[in-house]
């Protein structure tokens, strides 16, 4: 509103949000990404828990958690990395922007004042509780807590001003904008989960601010009015009911509405006041004090800080403490060491690409760990970075594109931000070193002595991590190194995918053993050994594996079973698709993307050149998928488009398994003058997020699909954080059900010319099977099964165990052995 230096107005926060953000994009296609966001999950409108897991599809920023601190008084404030930054650098902001306007005026906090900061620090709470919301933080009560305690003291300060005869304009006017950017907030903290139009509501009064710079007749001081004051309390009153959740949606958006309502009638009634008194000109009030907004002690504090924070920075998974803080940081040290000794000039360009490298190394630490949690690998400098453009698509379906185009524009700004903002601070720090040189001098050598000797006694702070740091330098270090790694890397690997010795073998001796009959390629969805042993749900597959074994052989198939190692975890399956087709270890985006250029002979490239028709069934997809086909060059591709399902979706899902399947039967295998068919099927309704799977119907029953609607489509996907136990078990559910469903079409459907590979791409993520170098591991069961016996003798040297269910010390291949083995068995000398 405009400028009433006597009123203040208040405001607390929105909506609820759980689940955390797990983005998985893809790789050359645009194709797979869609498919994850669209299904329901318990995660912020914004930050949907998204994982794609398809051909072409690449993993992104995947989730984010709650920070876990070591002990001590803030063991209660469990903030992510994002809360923390939000928190921190409104915080930041906060003490140096009061500390510069406290320096112009002359003038010092009085008792009103203190409590209004009390206020400014709970707002950059709730601000640093909603930047964490949207990335899965689940904290409605401290949200609603400290803006409940704002709005109370809002109405404390004025009066404590008043009573001791303590009241200033820098008063009022502090007072005022810590309510704005509580309202603002608040107003960010329920528009996911309202409609984004409550935005309104905090944005008008900056808005105002914006057009009084243009329009010189709107700066015109009013007069209190109560009314005024009414409107601003009912905004954060409502905010706040609306940020607790108890009210049903509707009601909650109705009372926004009207508080909308009411705030633009109180802006419209003051325009409308200084239009009438435009003609007028303005009063002559006393002009602000002249003087830097920011004192330039408070602007080295910052510079100083920000640095040390960047320098110290822990893992973002490993979680961030106070203690963390305690530790000295090498690089500083070397910063002020240098600024010394250089020239003025020099010193100043070395200390300001010292500092932007400070902030490029921020931003890898955090696609380090992002990277780690969803792949269990660190960011890959040459080969990782179309996940990040990927993820724009993949969240542009969860909040729309104009939402992903502003979201990667401020990821964009906020990268910028850090590496620019820290290159000013690195040559701040150096410059004012340099002009203390004394004082400098002094402080290198009491922390260097103290790092010298916390390096040597190897003391460590409570978390854990020494005293003596060097982190950023180690991490440099790796990065140089795996950028090295990287290259040389290339040459290897296209040196491996030129050395195939089925290169060259003629047509008419490939896979001879299989000539006439149809072999299905058949991935289940994060399918892995944990599936099977040594899980809490793995009881309840080995039961559905085991009755599927006893079935399948009354129905006359063989079974012989054993182990892959994936070269991925937790997401990537294109990478294992990738691996098991081609006969190569891709486990990197850079040696799947080197794969894709090249002409490498894979299972469906051999099997359409020895005159089988070829198909992939990716009901993933949504796209083309153009580099797919250039690649595999099959004959034609399924995916969630052309099938013509007319049924619900459920969870990831678009397409439930078994529809994939008859589908499939329908169109390839049911007619009769064909040739033989390879196909890749990928069954993904055990694809995170997990959701109760659909009930099987008769086969033929299954149509357009349309007998599914009003079965379990409308369960929502668990909350892992808050319920993993729940997670663990329907991931065991859908695991069930893709085996029940595939043994189910192979009683109903019986071919003695058909072969079937299953297996798993990956594991599921660690919080469903456990950290993979704990134990886990990246095992995934493998499955060949047919009523041909023929095809079970060849494969008999393989040492493959009977049955669904491979025991503990079946064979365990790399991944990358299926294709060899195949063309070697089932080729003219196999």
């Amino acid at each position: 509103m405009p400028d009433r230096r006597a009123r203040t107005s208040t405001s607390p926060g929105p909506g609820v949000r759980r689940g955390s953000l797990r983005i998985s994009p893809r790789p050359g296609s645009a194709n797979q990404n869609a498919r994850a966001s669209r299904s329901p999950t318990v995660a912020s409108p914004l930050a949907r828990s998204v994982q794609v897991n398809r051909k072409g599809s690449r993993p992104v920023v995947p989730r984010i958690p709650v920070i876990p601190t070591h002990g001590g008084a803030v063991d209660w404030v469990q903030l992510g990395p994002v809360g923390w930054s939000a928190a921190v650098l409104c915080g930041v902001s906060l003490a140096v922007l009061l500390d510069g306007a406290l320096a112009r005026h002359g003038v010092s906090l009085g008792p009103a004042g203190w409590i209004t900061l009390t206020r400014g620090v709970l707002a950059c709470g709730v601000a640093g509780l909603t930047a964490e919301s949207y990335v899965g933080g689940d904290h409605v009560a401290l949200v609603v807590a400290a803006a409940t305690i704002g709005l109370c003291l809002d109405a404390v300060d004025g009066r404590v001003a008043r009573r001791t005869g303590t009241e200033t304009p820098l008063g009022a006017r502090f007072d005022m904008e810590v309510d704005a950017f509580l309202i603002a907030v608040l107003s960010v903290y329920v528009a996911p989960t309202v409609g984004w139009w409550v935005l309104a509501i905090g944005a008008l009064r900056y808005a105002y601010v914006a057009v009084t710079w243009v329009v010189r007749w709107l700066r015109r001081p009013l007069p209190p009015r109560y009314s005024a004051k009414v409107v601003a309390a009912i905004q954060g009153i409502v905010l706040t009911v609306a940020a607790s959740g108890l009210p049903p949606p509707a009601l909650t958006r109705l009372a926004l509405a009207v508080a909308l309502a009411l705030l633009v009638e109180s802006f419209a009634r003051d325009v409308r006041t200084l239009w009438r008194l435009r003609a007028e000109g303005l009063p002559s009030v006393g002009r602000a004090p002249a003087g830097a907004l920011v004192t330039p002690g408070a602007l080295t504090a910052v510079a100083v800080a920000g640095l040390w924070l960047a320098l110290v920075m822990p893992d973002p998974a490993d979680g961030l403490a106070a203690d963390d803080l305690l530790r000295i940081p090498l690089e500083g040290l070397v910063l002020v060491a240098a600024a010394l000794v250089l020239p003025p000039r020099p010193g100043r360009w070395a200390a300001a690409g010292f500092g932007a490298l400070a902030g490029a190394l921020v931003v890898l630490r955090v696609l380090d760990s992002g990277f780690a949690v969803v792949l269990d690998r660190p960011f890959d400098p040459l080969g990782d970075w179309s996940y990040l453009g990927s993820g724009v698509g993949v969240l542009g379906d969860s909040i729309g594109d104009l939402g992903a185009r502003v979201a990667a524009v401020a990821a964009v700004l906020l990268v910028g931000l850090v590496v620019v903002g820290l290159a000013l601070a690195a040559a701040r720090v150096a410059r004012v070193a340099a002009d203390h040189r004394r004082g400098a001098v002094r402080g290198v050598v009491a922390l260097g002595t103290a790092w010298a000797v916390c390096a040597v006694a190897s003391i460590h702070v409570g978390g854990g991590a020494p005293v003596a740091a060097a982190g950023a330098t180690g991490l440099a270090v790796d990065t140089v190194d795996r950028v090295r790694t990287g290259f040389a890397d290339r040459e290897d690997f296209a040196e491996e995918i030129e050395a195939d010795p089925f290169a060259d073998v003629p047509a008419e001796d490939l896979l001879t053993g299989l000539r006439g009959r149809d072999v299905l390629l058949v991935f289940v969805e994060s399918y892995g050994r944990t599936a099977t042993r040594g899980s809490s749900y793995a009881p309840g597959v080995q039961d559905v594996l085991t009755d599927g074994t006893r079935r399948l052989a009354a129905a006359g198939y063989a079974t012989r079973s054993a182990y892959l190692t994936s070269p991925t975890y937790g997401a990537g399956s294109w990478l294992a698709h990738g691996t098991a087709q081609s006969g190569l270890w891709v486990d990197s985006e850079r040696r799947y993307g080197q794969l894709l250029d090249s002409d490498r002979l894979t299972l469906t490239s051999a099997f359409e050149r020895a005159g089988w028709r070829t198909v992939f069934d990716v009901p993933a997809n949504t796209e083309d998928w153009p580099e797919g086909a250039a690649f595999y060059g099959f004959d034609t591709i399924y995916d969630s488009r052309n099938v013509g399902y007319a049924g619900p979706e459920f969870g990831y899902a678009p397409v439930p398994d078994q529809y994939t399947l008859e589908h499939f039967r329908r169109e390839e295998l049911a007619p009769a003058d064909r040739p033989p068919v390879f196909a890749e099927i990928d069954l993904i309704s055990s694809h995170h997020p997990w959701t109760p799977p659909p009930p099987l119907v008769p086969w033929d029953e299954v149509g357009d699909g349309s007998v599914f609607h009003g079965t379990t489509e409308d369960a929502e996907p668990v909350d892992q954080e808050a319920d993993p136990t729940r997670a663990q078990d329907l991931y065991g559910r859908s695991i069930q059900y893709s085996w029940e469903t595939l043994v189910s079409f192979l009683e109903t459907y019986p071919d003695p010319d058909r072969v079937l590979i299953v297996l798993g791409d990956h594991e599921p993520w660690s919080y469903v099977s456990g950290d993979p170098d704990d134990g886990a591991g990246r095992d995934v069961p493998v499955t060949v099964i047919s009523q041909d016996r023929g095809v079970v003798r060849r494969i008999a040297d393989w040492g493959w165990h009977p049955g669904l269910l491979p025991p503990d010390g079946a064979p365990v291949w790399p991944m990358s052995d299926l294709r060899d083995r195949v063309l070697a068995t089932f080729g003219a000398g196999g």
